[in-house]
């Protein structure tokens, strides 16, 4: 017997969700290689990635038409964090290497799990602080020797701070995002970090060739702007769980891609690491409830 056209469909549409929540963490572990590839500094970097994305959503908001709401203030503490996150990540990448950029990152959970339980009083179960050890363990074995002058441990300083920061914008935008659109949101804050990098730039303005500019552009529009919409579009039919536990999956993507394009292997040290922190980062996001 024939499928029902309308059981076909809705099995369509889940598998085009699904390719398309794929494409967007594809495209953001993509992000870090550009750390290595443009020869600038993170504050360059991060504003043109910022402002170009900005320019990008804004003009998705125009041509959608979508209700304008006034200027929050939240909107700029949290394009601060935005800065400060980015900055530290793209440290991190050229410090050491985009693994050890995107697994410094993928402890954000760890920071999550505390910041909830200290600011919001959120009750804690022993599997969310077993899965935050486990992160902690996995860091610590990234680190062949406790000396700041390693440009390893530097990178995991420096990608340890992106998740942290990361952490708290999330728990930030957890409050505004029942109030204002997602796009709007990411418009907002990609335009206020932006503004805040301006000083940054006026210390130490660095003028981009015209291959490392093209770089910036593809940044700001395919790993930023269509990324977040690809992610954000997915969820109108993929539950949050299943983007959860994808989204864990950035740092395989992006060490994979680290590997095929930019020829850095991983040590074994390394991907014991990774395997430690994305484990416990599936583990701790197929225990999510959808919400």
């Amino acid at each position: 017997m024939d499928e029902c056209p309308t059981v076909a469909s809705q099995r369509t549409s889940r598998a085009h969700a699904l390719a398309s929540l794929h494409l967007a963490v594809l495209l953001f572990g993509f992000a870090g290689l550009f750390g290595k590839w443009i020869t600038l500094p993170p504050s360059t970097i991060v504003f043109g990635r910022t402002s170009i994305a900005a320019i990008a959503l804004g003009a998705l908001l125009a041509l959608r038409r979508a209700p304008r709401h006034g200027f929050d203030w939240r909107f700029a503490l949290n394009g601060a964090l935005l800065a400060i996150h980015w900055l530290a990540f793209f440290q991190a990448v050229q410090s050491a290497s985009v693994a050890i950029g995107l697994l410094g990152y993928a402890s954000f959970p760890l920071f999550v799990v505390v910041l909830e339980a200290l600011f919001r009083r959120r009750r804690t179960t022993p599997g969310e602080w077993i899965s935050a050890a486990v992160v902690a363990l996995g860091l610590v074995l990234l680190v062949p020797q406790f000396d700041i002058d390693n440009r390893i441990v530097r990178g995991v300083l420096w990608g340890v701070l992106s998740g942290f920061t990361f952490a708290l914008l999330a728990l930030c935008n957890s409050t505004l995002a029942g109030q204002r659109g997602a796009t709007e949101i990411a418009f907002w804050q990609n335009a206020c970090a932006a503004v805040c990098l301006l000083p940054a730039l006026a210390l130490g303005l660095a003028l981009p060739s015209g291959t490392e500019l093209l770089g910036l552009v593809v940044l700001g529009l395919l790993c930023t702007a269509v990324a977040h919409t690809c992610f954000i579009g997915s969820l109108r039919t993929v539950s949050a769980h299943t983007a959860s536990i994808v989204a864990a999956l950035e740092p395989v993507y992006g060490i994979a891609l680290a590997a095929l394009l930019l020829g850095e292997l991983p040590d074994a040290r390394t991907l014991g690491g990774a395997a430690m922190i994305v484990s416990a980062t599936l583990w701790t996001s197929s225990r999510v409830r959808d919400r």
